[in-house]
């Protein structure tokens, strides 16, 4: 699956897109984000409070239990304020 990161995670991860395969044990976004944070150190700081991280699905924002089977591309960004 496509992985892109946005804004300040991003710049931590040191990428804005890569493919990955998880293994089949992780099965959510939260688990996703474990995942990944175990990679390097880039990822655990980019992913350090994960409760603040946002995720979409396919362009669908998503909650951080929702699944990611079957997802061709999930993003990661944070919050965002609107004006």
């Amino acid at each position: 699956m496509k992985v892109k990161y946005f804004a300040w995670v991003r710049e931590r991860v040191g990428k804005a897109e890569e493919t990955i395969e998880p293994p089949a044990t992780v099965r959510t976004v939260a688990e996703l984000i474990a995942w990944l944070s175990g990679q390097s150190e880039a990822y655990a700081y980019a992913f350090e409070k994960p409760k603040v991280i946002r995720a979409a699905i396919d362009h669908a924002h998503v909650k951080s239990d929702a699944a990611i089977a079957g997802a061709r591309e999930i993003a990661f960004f944070p919050p965002m304020t609107g004006g």
